[in-house]
């Protein structure tokens, strides 16, 4: 216990746990926008439950995962290669390419599950008569179950590239644990205001799928070689939802302004 009280023993540490927390809590929207969606398809008062246990395995996925630092290291090995690159970026590296790593693979799977599902979604959203399907809404409500099915699915996507990121940042673990603690509790704390703001407002419900395609796309990207940086991700995610509040506003001054006319 005293060797793993000492790592924080230096400003470094100190330094490195702050960044790798805010870090952790930036990866954690994705997560956390995913898990609201799902659980306000379900009955309100099985929401909550949801929300905890979703977010409770995500905590577990990531401390279990980290317990196995060296296998998840061991992902990035390359498992086949398709023999096709792409030409030389600016500062000569690979702009694209098919060797394949099981982190590589996961993160592609993981992509693909999120491009369907937040089509699926907004089909849902646009189509007045929606047709059935596999997590269609014509039910009365979607399945717990179900729904606690692919948030493990893309808690396990979410867990491994937050470890990975962790992994990049430090390779001290009594640092990771306590930074992905925390960016979890931040996330337990943050799902059940976000999930009613998501079902209460629904352009958010767009806005947020919108994220969740972008992402799926930028995973697909990521497994095959090409690494968008995520400053600009999360940069015109922030633009995104600045504009909405904008739009929020004028709608609520909008609908005061009716109202006063209303009373006169």
């Amino acid at each position: 216990m005293a060797d793993y009280l000492a790592v924080f023993a230096t400003p470094e540490a100190w330094a490195a746990l702050a960044t790798l927390i805010v870090l952790e809590i930036v990866l954690g929207i994705d997560n956390l926008v995913f898990i609201s969606i799902l659980t306000n398809k379900l009955p309100e008062k099985q929401r909550p439950a949801a929300r905890r246990i979703g977010i409770g395995l995500a905590l577990i996925l990531r401390l279990a995962l980290l317990a196995t630092i060296a296998w998840i290291v061991g992902l990035t090995a390359t498992v086949f290669d398709l023999g096709i690159s792409g030409p030389p970026g600016d500062h000569g590296e690979v702009t694209f390419e098919t060797a394949f790593s099981w982190r590589d693979i996961i993160l592609v799977s993981g992509g693909l599950f999120l491009v369907w599902k937040a089509t699926t979604e907004i089909h849902h959203h646009i189509d007045p008569e929606p047709s059935d399907s596999v997590f269609g809404d014509k039910r009365a409500s979607v399945g717990f179950a179900s729904v606690l099915v692919q948030i493990i699915l893309l808690d396990m996507v979410f867990s491994i590239d937050s470890i990975l990121t962790a992994v990049g940042m430090t390779d001290q673990v009594p640092i990771m644990v306590v930074a992905v603690v925390i960016a979890v509790l931040v996330m337990l704390l943050a799902a059940g205001p976000l999930a009613r703001f998501i079902n209460k407002n629904p352009t958010v419900v767009m806005l947020a799928l919108a994220f969740l395609l972008m992402i799926g796309m930028v995973l697909i990207a990521d497994g095959f070689g090409v690494h968008v940086p995520k400053g600009y991700i999360y940069a015109a995610m922030a633009f995104s939802v600045f504009v909405e509040i904008l739009n929020l506003v004028a709608r609520k001054r909008r609908k005061s302004g009716d109202a006063g006319e209303a009373v006169h």
